[in-house]
């Protein structure tokens, strides 16, 4: 393919928190690479996925979710992330949860409508809606008063009207050649995939006892044969939180392993020995060292 015939450009994915923001990207995608749960700001990093079909080269930017709670460094730094994503790219993804609209989406609008990129909006998880006969007047009166380009209801979990909107993805890329090879899915290393995963099953397990107070830093990642060895550290910030953490007999700490461990086997295509500590921390998510210490970079 020539350059001429080629397309390639960025799309940021944004919305409040909890919204199914790396759910869709990880459908769209097809593989994942976003890590994902049902409670909010799961997503604290910009995360670049990238996706290359035939001539078109679609380079997206996943983010935190954007909340008006600031209190710590580390909510301010995930703002900091989510809003950076709007300033170079070619199209917006604005999602939203059903019908609802809170004073987060609307604050997420503002954000938006200050951007130069054109904004799609993604009415997500229709699957939901009780009554879908409502769908087309809301869509209306938003496509009415508002200056989107274009909308489009969807079911990121249940992939409904991905196809469609992936047409239109694929549309709105500029004409270029491909900035990554084309078997390139994400700019993020293993070793922080590695990390996140280990995040999640945290954030699924105890994400009502342990919400925001965890982080996971890799101290080892290793080939040794046909087995990939991973050291990983679980930063709380009380001792309380580390006995939770570990749980019975270390009952909990095993249990997030064991789902770690089979995620990153799959995501990596080996086997996969996962050794894992928790250490107390006191007070890193508002301490701004810390966080750059712990990977939270302003990339």
């Amino acid at each position: 393919m020539t350059e001429s015939s080629t397309r390639c450009g960025y799309v940021a994915i944004v919305g409040r928190p909890n919204v199914g923001k790396s759910t869709l990207l990880n459908y769209l995608l097809g593989q994942k690479i976003s890590i994902t749960s049902r409670k909010p700001q799961t997503t604290r990093h910009q995360v670049l996925g990238i996706l290359t079909e035939g001539p078109d080269q679609i380079i997206f930017v996943d983010t935190p979710g954007m909340h008006k709670e600031q209190a710590k460094a580390i909510n301010r730094y995930m703002n900091r992330a989510a809003n950076s994503a709007l300033a170079h790219v070619d199209l917006i993804l604005f999602i939203v949860d059903r019908l609802r609209w809170t004073p987060e989406d609307e604050m997420v609008f503002n954000a938006v409508k200050a951007a130069s990129a054109p904004v799609a909006l993604i009415v997500n998880k229709i699957d939901m809606l009780d009554d879908k006969a409502v769908l087309l007047p809301y869509s209306e009166k938003l496509l009415a008063t508002e200056d989107f380009d274009a909308l489009f209801p969807i079911s990121a979990l249940r992939k409904n009207n991905l196809k469609t909107l992936r047409q239109y993805l694929g549309e709105k890329m500029p004409a270029g050649p491909h900035f990554f090879p084309e078997d390139q899915v994400t700019d993020r290393t293993e070793r922080f995939l590695a990390a996140e995963l280990i995040r999640e099953k945290i954030v699924r397990q105890l994400g009502d006892e342990l919400p925001y107070t965890t982080a996971v830093e890799i101290e080892a990642f290793k080939h040794e044969g046909k087995i990939l060895h991973i050291d990983a550290l679980i930063y709380v910030e009380r001792a309380g939180q580390k006995a939770i953490m570990i749980g019975e007999k270390g009952s909990r700490l095993r249990s997030i392993g064991t789902e770690a461990r089979k995620d990153m086997e799959q995501a990596f295509d080996t086997k996969v020995m996962l050794k894992l500590w928790v250490k107390v921390k006191s007070g890193w998510s508002d301490d701004d060292r810390a966080l750059r210490s712990l990977g939270f970079d302003e990339r």
